[in-house]
């Protein structure tokens, strides 16, 4: 039995994603049935349950933001590095290219994971409780909620918030019980978890652009046979365009549901980004000397 398993409802475009990869492995005739669980959160386990279930091999495929893995393998920080990627088409292929291999081999040498695919997560944005966010000196005294990313919250934190982790399954506890005042998604999860129900302040800061890695359990994957492989590799080409393709639409198709709510958006031409940028640029430049160069001109020169 084939396990395959995100942490996201069925209205997310990584679920659709994952559901087309299940979808074209049925229906190219993979070796076995699919037990396909759309979110794992439904049935009270922890996204971080799911990523350990995948690399200890009981389950097979899934997804994860690569934050989740820059503490094993900090050359995942590449992707976390603040205000760098503009254009997500040019990044998405990069890691179709050099910069995916670097860290396709890293994160095999370093965890029990195998790198099937790169999808993308979008660019991420602040959304709040308490007022508009134009300046990094509105940040200041707010509790933001982001992902288990070490540079993410140094970021956040240089920024002038004070950054606290949680599972995602909390995300929407943590919000609403007003634990955090702020925090950072693409706009997708900001409407997909209802978040506007508590926080009416969005910022387009685009702050990160977010890479999720499709993953398997690396000895798994080596028992596959030549043609289970390249079976596998067209399932994952085929959901891979089509989440890339739905995640492109997504900014501009979300924003408009946001503005028809009354969400208060603050575009980006209406925020101080030099003082944004220039708040984190010690963050930044310290990661980018940790990082191997081939990586890094890989990944921002293409």
């Amino acid at each position: 039995m084939l396990r395959v398993a995100g942490y996201q409802g069925l209205s997310s475009i990584l679920t659709r994603g994952l559901a087309c990869l299940v979808e074209t492995l049925s229906h190219e005739g993979w070796k076995s049935g699919i037990d396909w669980i759309p979110n794992v959160t439904d049935q009270q386990e922890k996204a971080a349950d799911l990523f350990a279930s995948i690399e200890n091999g009981t389950r097979h495929i899934g997804y994860m933001a690569s934050g989740y893995l820059s503490a094993r393998v900090p050359e995942l920080e590449v992707l976390e590095l603040p205000f760098t990627v503009d254009n997500r088409a040019t990044a998405l292929g990069a890691l179709d290219h050099l910069a995916g291999e670097i860290l396709r081999k890293v994160v095999s040498q370093k965890t029990g994971f195998h790198v099937l695919g790169f999808w993308d997560n979008g660019f991420r944005h602040v959304s709040n409780s308490v007022h508009p966010i134009r300046h990094p000196k509105d940040a200041v005294g707010l509790k933001i909620r982001t992902l288990d990313s070490a540079l993410y919250r140094a970021t956040l934190d240089a920024i002038g918030f004070k950054a606290l982790t949680s599972d995602v399954k909390d995300l929407v506890t943590w919000i609403a019980q007003d634990v955090v005042q702020a925090q950072e998604n693409p706009l997708t999860n900001y409407m997909g978890f209802e978040l506007w129900k508590h926080h009416p302040y969005v910022s387009l800061t685009h702050h990160f652009y977010g890479v999720l890695l499709l993953v398997c359990p690396l000895a798994w994957y080596e028992t596959l046979d030549l043609a289970e492989r390249e079976l596998l590799a067209h399932a994952v080409t085929t959901s891979t365009a089509l989440e890339r393709q739905l995640a492109a639409q997504q900014d501009a198709i979300t924003l408009a549901r946001m503005q028809d709510i009354g969400v208060k958006v603050l575009a980006k031409d209406a925020l101080d980004m030099q003082a944004f940028h220039e708040h984190v640029e010690s963050i930044s430049l310290k990661a980018r000397a940790q990082l191997p160069q081939q990586l890094l001109t890989a990944y921002l020169s293409s």
